[in-house]
Protein backbone atom coordinates (compact mmCIF):
# COMPACT_ATOMS: atom_id res chain seq x y z
CA UNK A 1 0.00 0.00 0.00
CA UNK A 2 1.72 3.37 -0.88
CA UNK A 3 1.19 6.64 0.74
CA UNK A 4 1.63 9.65 -1.00
CA UNK A 5 1.28 13.15 -0.57
CA UNK A 6 -2.22 14.04 0.30
CA UNK A 7 -4.82 15.35 -1.91
CA UNK A 8 -6.90 17.68 -0.54
CA UNK A 9 -7.37 19.62 2.88
CA UNK A 10 -9.60 22.32 4.66
CA UNK A 11 -9.24 24.04 7.44
CA UNK A 12 -11.53 26.69 9.63
CA UNK A 13 -11.05 28.63 12.99
CA UNK A 14 -13.66 29.60 14.93
CA UNK A 15 -13.44 31.11 19.31
CA UNK A 16 -15.81 32.29 21.90
CA UNK A 17 -14.47 35.38 23.44
CA UNK A 18 -10.65 35.02 23.49
CA UNK A 19 -8.84 32.87 21.26
CA UNK A 20 -6.61 30.89 23.02
CA UNK A 21 -3.12 29.85 21.75
CA UNK A 22 -1.53 26.89 23.22
CA UNK A 23 1.29 28.17 23.93
CA UNK A 24 -0.13 30.53 26.04
CA UNK A 25 1.13 28.11 29.65
CA UNK A 26 4.11 26.04 29.42
CA UNK A 27 3.20 22.85 27.26
CA UNK A 28 3.39 20.69 30.56
CA UNK A 29 0.32 22.48 31.69
CA UNK A 30 -1.44 21.30 29.22
CA UNK A 31 -4.16 18.61 29.97
CA UNK A 32 -4.83 16.29 26.86
CA UNK A 33 -8.56 14.46 26.15
CA UNK A 34 -9.49 12.77 24.00
CA UNK A 35 -12.78 13.11 23.06
CA UNK A 36 -13.55 9.72 21.65
CA UNK A 37 -13.61 6.31 22.60
CA UNK A 38 -11.76 4.78 19.20
CA UNK A 39 -8.46 2.10 20.18
CA UNK A 40 -7.49 3.35 17.05
CA UNK A 41 -7.31 6.83 17.73
CA UNK A 42 -6.03 6.29 21.01
CA UNK A 43 -3.49 3.58 19.07
CA UNK A 44 -1.99 6.66 16.80
CA UNK A 45 -1.80 9.41 20.06
CA UNK A 46 -0.07 6.73 22.15
CA UNK A 47 2.46 5.68 18.96
CA UNK A 48 3.60 9.76 19.30
CA UNK A 49 4.09 9.12 23.05
CA UNK A 50 0.91 11.49 23.54
CA UNK A 51 0.66 11.72 27.16
CA UNK A 52 -3.02 12.24 27.42
CA UNK A 53 -6.94 11.05 28.90
CA UNK A 54 -9.84 9.89 27.13
CA UNK A 55 -13.25 11.40 27.77
CA UNK A 56 -16.23 10.50 25.73
CA UNK A 57 -19.64 12.25 25.44
CA UNK A 58 -22.71 10.66 24.08
CA UNK A 59 -23.79 13.28 21.00
CA UNK A 60 -26.67 13.55 18.43
CA UNK A 61 -24.33 12.72 14.91
CA UNK A 62 -27.90 13.58 13.09
CA UNK A 63 -26.83 15.73 9.59
CA UNK A 64 -29.01 18.25 8.19
CA UNK A 65 -29.84 17.73 4.58
CA UNK A 66 -27.18 20.24 3.93
CA UNK A 67 -24.35 19.36 5.62
CA UNK A 68 -25.53 15.90 4.25
CA UNK A 69 -24.84 16.93 0.45
CA UNK A 70 -21.15 18.62 1.99
CA UNK A 71 -19.27 16.06 3.60
CA UNK A 72 -16.09 18.01 4.85
CA UNK A 73 -18.48 19.93 6.54
CA UNK A 74 -20.45 17.49 7.89
CA UNK A 75 -17.18 15.76 9.63
CA UNK A 76 -15.89 19.23 10.94
CA UNK A 77 -19.36 19.57 12.28
CA UNK A 78 -19.32 16.05 13.82
CA UNK A 79 -15.93 16.63 15.50
CA UNK A 80 -16.81 20.02 16.89
CA UNK A 81 -19.95 18.76 18.73
CA UNK A 82 -17.90 15.51 20.53
CA UNK A 83 -15.22 17.82 21.46
CA UNK A 84 -17.82 20.83 22.60
CA UNK A 85 -19.33 18.14 24.16
CA UNK A 86 -16.38 16.70 26.58
CA UNK A 87 -15.70 20.68 27.16
CA UNK A 88 -18.86 21.21 28.88
CA UNK A 89 -18.36 18.36 30.92
CA UNK A 90 -14.74 19.12 31.61
CA UNK A 91 -15.92 23.06 32.47
CA UNK A 92 -18.92 22.30 34.63
CA UNK A 93 -16.56 20.50 37.39
CA UNK A 94 -14.74 23.53 38.28
CA UNK A 95 -11.85 22.79 36.30
CA UNK A 96 -8.82 24.86 36.77
CA UNK A 97 -5.81 24.67 34.48
CA UNK A 98 -4.99 24.78 30.97
CA UNK A 99 -6.51 21.76 28.72
CA UNK A 100 -6.38 20.66 24.90
CA UNK A 101 -9.63 18.71 24.13
CA UNK A 102 -9.47 17.04 20.72
CA UNK A 103 -12.86 15.60 19.03
CA UNK A 104 -12.48 13.81 15.49
CA UNK A 105 -14.64 12.19 12.75
CA UNK A 106 -14.23 9.73 9.86
CA UNK A 107 -16.01 9.57 6.76
CA UNK A 108 -16.09 7.61 3.60
CA UNK A 109 -17.77 9.26 0.56
CA UNK A 110 -17.84 6.90 -2.15
CA UNK A 111 -19.69 9.20 -5.56
CA UNK A 112 -21.12 11.76 -3.26
CA UNK A 113 -22.86 9.29 -0.49
CA UNK A 114 -21.55 9.47 3.27
CA UNK A 115 -20.58 5.90 4.40
CA UNK A 116 -21.12 5.64 8.08
CA UNK A 117 -21.15 2.34 10.22
CA UNK A 118 -23.38 -0.28 8.43
CA UNK A 119 -26.40 -0.97 10.60
CA UNK A 120 -26.54 -4.93 9.47
CA UNK A 121 -25.22 -6.95 7.21
CA UNK A 122 -26.88 -6.61 4.52
CA UNK A 123 -25.70 -2.93 4.40
CA UNK A 124 -22.29 -3.96 5.12
CA UNK A 125 -22.27 -5.78 2.04
CA UNK A 126 -23.91 -3.08 -0.45
CA UNK A 127 -20.97 -1.06 1.03
CA UNK A 128 -18.16 -2.93 0.00
CA UNK A 129 -19.82 -3.88 -3.04
CA UNK A 130 -19.94 -0.05 -4.00
CA UNK A 131 -16.36 0.49 -2.82
CA UNK A 132 -15.14 -2.57 -4.92
CA UNK A 133 -12.91 -1.79 -8.02
CA UNK A 134 -13.54 2.06 -7.70
CA UNK A 135 -11.57 4.97 -5.77
CA UNK A 136 -13.25 6.92 -2.99
CA UNK A 137 -12.63 9.45 -0.34
CA UNK A 138 -11.88 8.98 3.62
CA UNK A 139 -12.31 12.14 5.29
CA UNK A 140 -11.13 12.96 8.70
CA UNK A 141 -11.95 16.65 11.15
CA UNK A 142 -10.16 17.13 13.98
CA UNK A 143 -11.55 19.78 15.96
CA UNK A 144 -9.14 21.19 18.95
CA UNK A 145 -10.90 22.90 21.61
CA UNK A 146 -8.07 24.95 24.02
CA UNK A 147 -9.15 25.95 27.45
CA UNK A 148 -7.76 28.45 30.49
CA UNK A 149 -9.09 28.21 33.29
CA UNK A 150 -6.66 29.87 36.15
CA UNK A 151 -9.49 30.12 38.32
CA UNK A 152 -13.01 27.90 37.51
CA UNK A 153 -14.91 31.37 37.00
CA UNK A 154 -12.03 32.52 34.66
CA UNK A 155 -12.51 31.13 31.38
CA UNK A 156 -11.21 31.62 28.22
CA UNK A 157 -12.08 29.51 25.13
CA UNK A 158 -10.78 28.70 21.45
CA UNK A 159 -11.01 25.97 18.89
CA UNK A 160 -9.81 25.01 15.24
CA UNK A 161 -11.27 22.71 12.97
CA UNK A 162 -9.35 20.93 9.94
CA UNK A 163 -10.47 18.26 7.90
CA UNK A 164 -7.79 16.36 6.29
CA UNK A 165 -8.50 13.71 3.09
CA UNK A 166 -7.17 10.77 1.34
CA UNK A 167 -7.65 8.40 -1.71
CA UNK A 168 -8.34 4.83 -1.33
CA UNK A 169 -8.48 2.15 -4.10
CA UNK A 170 -10.37 -0.98 -3.70
CA UNK A 171 -9.13 -4.25 -5.16
CA UNK A 172 -12.33 -5.76 -7.55
CA UNK A 173 -13.82 -8.22 -5.37
CA UNK A 174 -15.56 -10.96 -5.31
CA UNK A 175 -18.92 -11.63 -3.31
CA UNK A 176 -17.56 -14.73 -2.11
CA UNK A 177 -14.15 -12.25 -1.19
CA UNK A 178 -16.50 -9.76 0.88
CA UNK A 179 -18.05 -12.69 2.60
CA UNK A 180 -15.37 -14.00 3.71
CA UNK A 181 -14.01 -10.22 5.07
CA UNK A 182 -17.50 -9.72 6.48
CA UNK A 183 -16.65 -13.17 8.66
CA UNK A 184 -13.81 -11.45 10.21
CA UNK A 185 -16.53 -9.46 12.13
CA UNK A 186 -14.15 -5.85 11.83
CA UNK A 187 -16.73 -4.07 9.48
CA UNK A 188 -19.27 -3.50 11.67
CA UNK A 189 -17.95 -0.19 13.88
CA UNK A 190 -15.84 1.08 10.87
CA UNK A 191 -16.96 3.71 8.75
CA UNK A 192 -17.35 2.17 4.72
CA UNK A 193 -17.42 -1.32 6.65
CA UNK A 194 -13.98 -1.81 6.65
CA UNK A 195 -10.50 -1.53 8.78
CA UNK A 196 -7.49 -0.47 6.53
CA UNK A 197 -5.58 -1.06 9.82
CA UNK A 198 -6.60 -4.76 10.03
CA UNK A 199 -7.84 -7.40 7.40
CA UNK A 200 -9.48 -4.66 5.67
CA UNK A 201 -5.68 -3.85 4.45
CA UNK A 202 -5.95 -6.66 2.11
CA UNK A 203 -8.84 -4.99 0.38
CA UNK A 204 -6.89 -1.71 -0.27
CA UNK A 205 -4.78 -1.80 -3.65
CA UNK A 206 -3.63 1.64 -3.28
CA UNK A 207 -3.61 4.98 -0.75
CA UNK A 208 -3.05 8.53 -1.86
CA UNK A 209 -2.39 10.58 1.04
CA UNK A 210 -2.40 9.89 5.22
CA UNK A 211 -2.89 6.08 6.11
CA UNK A 212 -3.49 7.98 9.59
CA UNK A 213 -6.03 9.60 8.23
CA UNK A 214 -7.98 6.64 6.81
CA UNK A 215 -7.22 4.85 9.83
CA UNK A 216 -9.42 7.97 12.17
CA UNK A 217 -6.88 10.49 13.65
CA UNK A 218 -3.79 12.55 10.84
CA UNK A 219 -2.03 12.89 14.24
CA UNK A 220 1.12 14.19 12.49
CA UNK A 221 -0.81 16.82 10.83
CA UNK A 222 -2.13 17.69 14.14
CA UNK A 223 1.30 17.66 16.04
CA UNK A 224 2.76 20.39 13.30
CA UNK A 225 -0.68 22.56 14.29
CA UNK A 226 -0.43 22.04 18.17
CA UNK A 227 3.16 21.26 18.92
CA UNK A 228 2.38 22.05 22.28
CA UNK A 229 0.87 18.67 22.40
CA UNK A 230 4.16 16.60 21.83
CA UNK A 231 4.97 18.45 25.69
CA UNK A 232 3.19 15.02 26.88
CA UNK A 233 6.08 12.92 25.70
CA UNK A 234 6.84 10.49 28.24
Amino acid sequence: MENEQNTSSQESASAEDQSVAPSTQPASAVDVILASGSPRRRELLEREGVEFSVRVSEVDETLEPDLLADPPEAAKKLAERKAGAVVQEVLSGDYTGMAAILGADTMVVCEGEIFGKPASLSDAKRMLRRLAGTTHEVITAVSVWLVAAPEPDQVSLGFRTFVDSAAVTFHELSDDQIVEYLRKGESFDKAGAYAVQGAGADLVKHVQGDLDTVIGLPVKRLLEEFPDLKTSLA
